[in-house]
């Protein structure tokens, strides 16, 4: 079972991600482009959209899509997870708002 701590422990090393708050909850962001954040006590994160809808459709129980305008993110149920999902999932969407500048070199260095 994942926690909001798995989300920090993955998200604080990657390259230009800072922690903050929105609305009193926290969020990580890089620059001002969030990417894992929570909203009335659930997990969001932007997630590459074909992926999304893969989960979406495999394990609607975990991940349920979250709208707002044009926003397209997904709800992620954090205990259903464990730690190493987590994880990959907060990389994944970090790379959806770092720099390609930023992250390839960053993912080319963990493989």
């Amino acid at each position: 079972m994942a926690t909001w701590e798995d989300v920090r422990a993955a998200a604080q090393p990657l390259p230009g991600a800072e922690e903050d708050h929105w609305y009193g909850e926290p969020l990580f962001r890089v620059g001002t482009r969030a990417f894992v954040q929570t909203t009335r006590g659930r997990v969001i994160m932007k997630l590459d959209r074909n992926h999304q809808e893969l989960l979406f459709e495999a394990r609607p129980e975990v991940f349920t899509p979250f709208v707002a305008g044009a926003l397209r993110w997904a709800y992620v149920d954090l205990a259903a997870l464990d730690a190493r999902e987590t994880a990959d999932l907060v990389v994944e969407a970090w790379t959806m708002v770092a720099p390609k500048k930023t992250s390839r070199p960053w993912l080319a260095e963990q493989r």
